[in-house]
């Protein structure tokens, strides 16, 4: 009982068989029924009470496989594939390939391993950094951005709607002259230029006042995610509550003290000269050390198995999805406002979402390759810094953290210091 067989199907991609023997089958039925029982009622005997046999007799033999297969999958097959040397990137695929009473239960199982790496060459890579120089329009930008964040929100009245205004609105939208659902709002607040809407609803809102009610032509994009609506033309009505504007405060001594501890705009203006030139400093070695490991991803030549590829980029959707729902968004509505599509995102993701893949392979076989040993009290530690992050107890987070997959965390980690120390920047 236990692994049998373990056969290699394709690339990366594996079979293994299971066997669970008659006698433990027979006790995952009975424990199945011994669970289900006492939701099944049968004439003649209390709810509770009736006999397996009995049960099996009137809804068949096989009434508590199902159940009982689940059981063994948790306590016999996924115990048993901890006994395989092949390691497995996501929870394979489970099927039942024989069942019976006299036979036992033989599963057989189809997952992905994670491809062999060789010959990365990882010590010596040449890079260029180069620092950004830092412009007068890169501050006259910054302070630009300060007039902006203390500019007055007024309602404007003397002229129509331009790009950089925010309307006020009710809009309906119609198709073959039917409204469509999610197609509509009231006093809906919309900056116009913001790229918010589909492609040609905000510059057709140029030029509009308080009361304006007009009529606006768009086709939806083709990927849209309303399947029904894309690439198709629509027609949405609009009615216009108000027209907002920011009014900016003057560039002057007076603005910087207002803003800040400095006492004039030279003051200011050297300050964020000093704070661009660091940043450009920091983005120029964030930029080399990019550069330093997408040489080490691009050695990797491995077959990836598309689940790996899609766990990544499920990463990534998850944080993209978090970053709009501090925005006052969810996914859906952001896809409806952009025209994109759920698809089209993680299409958008995929390049970035390969990189990542093979540079983690590499990172692991340089791991490897140079022994990185981490050791207990290293994860430990890494367990209360992440405790401490989260303000949880080491316990808690202990329960809840893979610990061998932090490990390998921290030797990636190292490894990627291996690489780095061991690059030529010039």
């Amino acid at each position: 009982m236990g692994l049998v067989e373990t056969n290699k199907i394709d690339t990366n991609k594996y079979e293994f068989i299971v066997d669970v023997n008659p006698e433990r089958f027979e006790k995952a039925v009975n424990d199945s029924y011994v669970k289900a029982r006492n939701r099944i009622q049968i004439n003649g005997f209390r709810k509770g009470k009736a006999p397996r046999k009995m049960i099996e007799k009137i809804y068949g033999e096989q009434c508590f496989y199902e159940d009982a297969v689940n059981l063994l999958i948790r306590q016999e097959v996924n115990p048993a594939m901890l006994t395989s040397e092949v390691e497995l990137v996501a929870p394979p695929e489970v099927s039942v390939e024989q069942i019976g009473k006299a036979t036992g239960v033989k599963f057989k199982l189809t997952g992905f391993a994670k491809p062999e790496i060789n010959d990365i060459n990882y010590k010596g890579i040449a890079v260029t950094r180069t620092v950004e120089p830092v412009t007068d329009a890169d501050i006259d930008a910054d302070l630009d951005d300060l007039r902006h964040k203390s500019a007055r929100i007024i309602t404007v009245e003397d002229r129509s709607s331009q790009m950089g205004d925010t309307l006020v609105i009710d809009f309906t939208g119609y198709k073959d002259g039917v409204a469509f659902d999610g197609g509509s709002e009231t006093k809906y607040s919309l900056k116009l230029g913001s790229s918010m809407f589909i492609p040609g609803f905000e510059e057709q809102c140029v030029g509009k006042k308080a009361g304006d009610t007009f009529n606006i032509d768009v086709t939806f994009p083709e990927n849209y995610q309303m399947t029904e609506l894309a690439g198709q033309p629509a027609v949405f009505e609009i009615v216009v509550h108000e027209v907002q504007a920011e009014e900016l405060p003057d560039l002057d001594d007076d603005f910087v003290k207002d803003i800040s501890d400095f006492n004039d705009l030279d003051e200011l203006k050297a300050d964020i000269k000093t704070k661009r030139l660091e940043s450009a400093e920091q983005a120029a070695d964030a930029k080399a050390e990019d550069d330093i490991f997408k040489v080490v991803a691009d050695q990797v030549k491995a077959e990836i198995p598309e689940v790996m590829l899609e766990q990544k980029i499920d990463d990534y959707m998850k944080e993209f999805e978090y970053r709009v729902q501090m925005q006052g968004f969810d996914l859906d509505t952001y896809c409806a406002f952009t025209g994109n599509s759920i698809e089209s995102l993680r299409e958008g993701n995929r390049e970035k979402a390969e990189t990542q893949v093979k540079l983690r392979l590499a990172l692991e076989y340089i791991a490897k390759v140079e022994d990185v040993q981490i050791s207990d009290e290293q994860v430990e530690e890494e367990l209360k810094k992440m405790a401490d992050s989260y303000r949880m107890s080491v316990d808690k987070v202990r329960s809840v953290v893979n610990q061998k997959v932090l490990k390998l965390d921290l030797m990636c980690a190292e490894a990627s210091k291996i690489v780095k120390d061991a690059a030529v920047v010039v």
